[in-house]
């Protein structure tokens, strides 16, 4: 009597659907996700045990770095309408209103595609009578390298300057304040009211220094907030571990 054969079955698994699944997700992910840009300084902060995270939206953080250069961070709200574009641009144009006010002999004009390009940016630390000519810039790698003064800036009338992040000193005058607190005040006009409140309750406005800053160099921007009535503020640091 002849074996039987048993016919063999295909192994093969039809992965048609789980690509499509895969490719999906990815696209998911990419469209949703928030890619975090590259500091103008690099910041190593002091540990401490503290858990509580830094807000991914509605913030205003402030660099310090070791030597003490002083940048801002602006980020907005996930929502379409208070998003960190819109908020930067109403920012700059908020404050070349308020640089201008003060300084009427020497008023700085911006156009529409520089606000837009600063809107793009994360972080900036530019003395404001110089923001048109860093914005001018049109390589991006360069331009990072005159914000970190690695290279001087130069003028549209020829003049190479280095500059040192955002002006600030000791200031006591709410009422004339200096070009950093000039920001500050800005940021919170620009702001949705959830921002607003977030800055005055202190969890809207985050100073991250370097754990080689000075104390002193902190002292000055943690002064220069109280004295425009931003009295809550969050220090960032890194968490450390429990055997440190």
């Amino acid at each position: 009597m002849g074996k039987v054969k048993i016919k063999k079955k295909d192994t093969r698994i039809d992965m048609t659907a789980m690509s499509d699944v895969t490719v999906l997700l990815l696209t998911f992910f990419m469209l949703t996700s928030t890619f975090l840009q590259k500091e103008p300084i690099t910041v190593i902060t002091p540990p401490s045990v503290s858990e509580e995270k830094v807000p991914d939206q509605n913030l205003l953080s402030v660099l310090i770095s070791p030597t003490g250069k002083v940048y801002l961070e602006v980020l907005g709200s996930k929502d379409s309408t208070f998003k960190s574009e819109t908020v930067r641009a109403d920012l700059l144009r908020n404050m070349a209103a308020k640089y201008n006010e003060k300084h009427p002999n020497a008023k700085v004009s911006l156009t529409n595609k520089e606000v837009a390009e600063f809107a793009k940016l994360n972080a900036f630390g530019v003395p404001f009578r110089y923001m048109k000519d860093w914005l001018s810039i049109e390589d991006i790698t360069l331009r990072d390298k005159v914000l970190q003064g690695e290279e001087p800036l130069t003028t549209k009338d020829g003049q190479k300057v280095k500059l040192a992040g955002i002006p600030i000193s000791m200031n006591e005058d709410a009422n004339n304040p200096n070009e950093f607190q000039m920001w500050v005040q800005c940021a919170y006009n620009s702001m949705n009211d959830e921002l607003k409140q977030s800055m005055v309750k202190g969890k809207g406005i985050a100073i991250k220094a370097d754990q080689t800053t000075p104390y002193s160099v902190v002292n000055v921007v943690m002064d220069n907030l109280q004295t425009i009535k931003m009295n809550k503020f969050s220090l960032m640091t890194a968490l450390k571990a429990e055997e440190e």
